[in-house]
């Protein structure tokens, strides 16, 4: 972290004679960059709707395999092997699933309805993208709400139930609060998972078609690796992690709230 930020305001990590000191010259290109900011207007579109989407989700199946329900087993198993797949090979799976002629294409024919392009248009590559990574991160993050769900006190809905309480009131009173502190880690935690997305990315659309999916971290390693400015790189990271600490210290103060 020390050396990203020093080399954030150098010039030339790659000369033989070695970088020189520039100052905030790479911070001002990097602001003044139209590109960078549409990379943040997507990197922040893709966390608008990834966020939302798998913690709402992992928090429905946690509920559901939490409880006592026909083939809760088999339900246990679908929704957890995704997580032991590599990136890579869960991006590869997808790959073949998102082609013209794929499976999903396949289903969607069948139907009767119009096949769809996927990760060659600049409307759908995106949540093309978004349902890959959520097919293996809402069951990781159910993981971690089963076990907080396990641990609050079933006297504490059966008072509820003698009170007259229904199951949504049980569900915001009791429940929500009693798992508030896991529910914070998992918002955290899959905000800078979802932060530092590169995979799918690098694979399957190279930040395409037309910079839809080219997000902040495969910005970055184009710029360090293909385009050979290890120094403006650098300056994308300290970025990065000024932008992580101020979104992580926000969700905390929020969700970790004691009222």
């Amino acid at each position: 972290m020390v050396g990203a930020v020093v080399a954030s305001f150098q010039k030339g990590a790659n000369q033989i004679h070695g970088p020189e000191w520039v100052g905030l010259e790479n911070y001002e290109y990097l602001l003044g960059d139209t590109g960078f900011w549409s990379v943040l207007g997507v990197t922040g579109k893709f966390l608008l709707v990834i966020i939302p989407f798998q913690v709402i989700c992992a928090l429905f199946l946690a509920l559901l395999l939490n409880e006592k329900v026909p083939a809760v087993n088999l339900i246990r198993t679908t929704v957890f092997v995704p997580v032991a797949a590599p990136a890579a090979v869960a991006t590869v799976i997808w790959g073949v699933a998102y082609q013209p002629r794929g499976p999903i294409n396949a289903v969607i024919e069948a139907l009767g309805l119009p096949t769809q392009p996927f990760l060659t248009d600049s409307s759908q590559a995106l949540m093309a993208i978004i349902i890959l990574m959520s097919w293996v991160g809402i069951g990781y993050w159910t993981l971690f709400i089963i076990a907080a769900l396990q641990d609050v006190p079933t006297e504490l809905y059966e008072a509820a139930a003698i009170d007259g309480a229904g199951w949504w009131r049980s569900f915001f009173n009791i429940t929500i609060p009693s798992i508030r502190r896991t529910l914070a880690f998992v918002v955290v935690a899959d905000t800078v998972s979802s932060v530092l997305a590169f995979v799918p990315v690098q694979i399957l659309t190279q930040g395409g078609p037309a910079n839809s999916t080219r997000l902040i971290m495969y910005d970055l390693y184009n710029n360090t690796f293909q385009l050979g400015d290890a120094n403006l790189g650098q300056t994308q990271v300290v970025v990065l992690l000024v932008f992580l600490t101020v979104i992580t210290a926000v969700q905390f103060r929020m969700l970790s709230k004691e009222d």
